[in-house]
């Protein structure tokens, strides 16, 4: 990864014909609803799917170390759409040719350097159901570290730079809020709901 010389900047944000796009396209859905009127919808859609049916896998860790609290590794990266940088889960797009489970322990190497061992992945979720049929799975791994071992190196594509923070789970809710609190830093919704959902049950009594 090339050292970072400068902050992020937004120089021009244009229309983009749809025959230009390479990643994302527009349509629209005629559908009739549960009374019978006729209606419109605009979707957003990936051009990416391959033979998974699945777009993206986002990568849940825990990361054990012989004297050190169980942790998870998180990745902050800049994002154009929100011209912020975002606090997230290692994720990425399946390949063509992969399985989530794959696309998994590949996306959480090059993001973060570190072997993982896989423990369940997600049934397929919605990702932005309101405007686009995006779909992903979650993912959830294992990272066992030993006592001397060293932080790996990562391995990202051109154009990605990504940096790793690792955070006790114990401390995670509290530091995903600190992060929200900091200019220009915007916390992943998915992330912030796992943590939150862990905050809820250890502070709730409801179950």
């Amino acid at each position: 990864m090339l050292q970072k010389t400068q902050e992020p900047v937004i120089n021009n944000i244009s229309e983009l014909p749809l025959n230009q796009a390479t990643w994302v396209t527009l349509k629209k859905i005629d559908y009739t609803d549960q009374v019978g009127s006729r209606r419109t919808w605009e979707v957003a859609t990936r051009k990416t799917r391959g033979k998974a049916g699945v777009d993206a896998v986002a990568i849940g860790n825990i990361v054990l170390h012989p004297s050190r609290p169980a942790s998870t590794v998180l990745v902050i990266q800049y994002r154009p759409p929100l011209d912020s940088y975002t606090v997230e889960w290692p994720a990425g797009l399946i390949d063509a040719d992969e399985t989530p489970e794959q696309a998994a322990v590949r996306e959480f190497k090059e993001e973060t350097g570190y072997d993982c061992r896989l423990m369940s992945v997600s049934p397929v979720q919605a990702a932005d159901p309101g405007m686009s049929d995006a779909n992903m799975q979650l993912a959830m791994v294992e990272v066992q570290l030993g006592e001397d071992d060293e932080e790996p190196e990562q391995r990202l594509e051109d154009g990605e730079h990504i940096q790793r923070v690792v955070v006790p789970l114990a401390e995670l809710y509290d530091r995903l809020v600190e992060y929200s609190k900091m200019e220009r830093m915007v916390v992943a919704a998915k992330l912030f709901h796992f943590a939150a959902g862990m905050q809820f049950a250890q502070t709730q009594k409801y179950f």
